[in-house]
């Protein structure tokens, strides 16, 4: 550069660099769309699918390369893709992986958004989406068909709590050359190791437990194969799938505090889940570690831990407006859905439009057990249900 550079260019091109060896804990906020180039080499020689060089600002940045690669280690995988949250995680999912006259199978207490999206592949794409109960285990192998390209699973469902045979339902979908995604929010990736059990796939919304402020939406697609994930890397590049910076840093911020939070959510959620299955008002307390809860064995073999969320199901004789009532006078818990942050949360659900044939009875209302003392977040519960009176 010149010496003479005028007073405008000088605030934009300046020839100070900073002094290398910088270190601290936390990771670098790298805020870029343009990135540049040491030289045309350089650029003619970089390929982002390899993450070996960077290349754009939406196809990654130390800071999202970072974070990428901590949470495909987190999970045991070898490849991660970042997304602006879980549906977006699990539509760059579908579109890699489905095309017109395709079949896709998804189990009938899925994510609700993840079944609207089913709706619109087979409504405007010619995708087929069919569901299956969750419990169906190595039965799934009846319903696959020709055309069937892939499985949807979500241990558990994140509202009726049932726990899948992920093992048996892999075991029957590689027999048939389909592979498996497995929805993976409600263990953090923690309490569960999907691809020791065969899953292919690995979705992640880290607006949940990784990013724990419940300020961020964000989500991951996790796989352990190069030739898979390179799929998905095209999806992902097509969408236009990008986080910012900020964002990333923040999830990052949170890992290391991750596996605390988690325990602590999951013992202050089993002290309240076990204190309500003696309560009158409740019929039902689904949570995978109760022994009543629709798949407790298969959670007792597979996973070390459970989280924050959990569901109730009603005594019959109240009614829709009751337990509405009873959410309302909550002063604790607040009217909101996720879950994985400090705050505790609940949601009442009209389960019996979500879930087909499931057979049980009672107003269903699901609890996000946050860091509150679990002995106040009783005493809140217990003040509501006079409104149920």
């Amino acid at each position: 550069m010149t010496q003479n550079k005028s007073p405008q260019t000088a605030l934009i091109h300046s020839d100070y660099q900073a002094p290398p060896g910088f270190a601290a804990f936390p990771n670098a906020i790298h805020h870029a769309s343009t990135v540049l180039f040491k030289n045309v080499a350089a650029m003619r020689s970089g390929e982002w699918k390899d993450k070996n060089a960077y290349t754009y600002g939406l196809h990654g940045t130390p800071t999202t390369f970072t974070l990428e690669a901590r949470l495909a280690e987190i999970e045991g995988g070898n490849h991660c893709l970042l997304a602006p949250s879980g549906l977006a995680a699990i539509a760059m999912a579908d579109f890699a992986l489905l095309k017109s006259g395709d079949d896709v199978l998804l189990p009938e207490n899925v994510y609700n958004p993840n079944r609207e999206l089913g709706r619109w592949l087979a409504h405007d794409f010619g995708i087929t989406a069919r569901y299956y109960d969750p419990l169906i285990g190595a039965g799934i192998a009846a319903l696959i068909q020709p055309n069937t390209k892939l499985i949807w699973t979500e241990a558990p469902g994140s509202v009726t709590m049932e726990v899948p045979d992920l093992p048996a339902i892999c075991a029957a979908a590689h027999a048939r050359g389909v592979l498996v995604a497995l929805d993976n929010t409600w263990s953090a990736g923690l309490a569960l190791r999907g691809f020791e059990l065969g899953v292919d796939i690995i979705m992640q919304a880290l607006t949940k437990y990784q990013s724990g402020g419940s300020d961020v939406l964000m989500g991951a697609v996790i796989t352990r194969e190069r030739a898979l994930y390179e799929k998905l890397a095209l999806a992902h590049m097509r969408l236009g799938l990008g986080v910012g910076a900020d964002d990333a840093y923040l999830v990052l911020r949170g890992l290391p505090t991750l596996k605390l939070r988690f325990d602590a959510h999951d013992a202050g959620a089993r002290t309240l889940a076990q204190w309500l299955k003696a309560r009158p008002e409740i019929a039902t307390v689904l949570h995978p570690a109760l022994e009543d809860c629709p798949g407790h064995a298969i959670w007792q073999r597979d996973f070390t831990g459970a989280g924050g969320l959990f569901s109730v199901l009603f005594d019959a004789r109240y009614t829709q407006q009751q337990t509405d009532r009873f959410v309302d006078a909550l002063k604790l818990f607040k009217i909101g859905y996720s879950w994985g942050g400090a705050n505790s949360l609940v949601m009442p659900y009209p389960v019996a439009s979500m879930r087909k044939g499931w057979g049980q009875e009672g107003q269903l209302v699901r609890l996000n057990v946050g860091l509150e003392d679990p002995q106040d977040l009783i005493a809140d519960i217990q003040q509501a249900f006079a409104a149920l009176a």
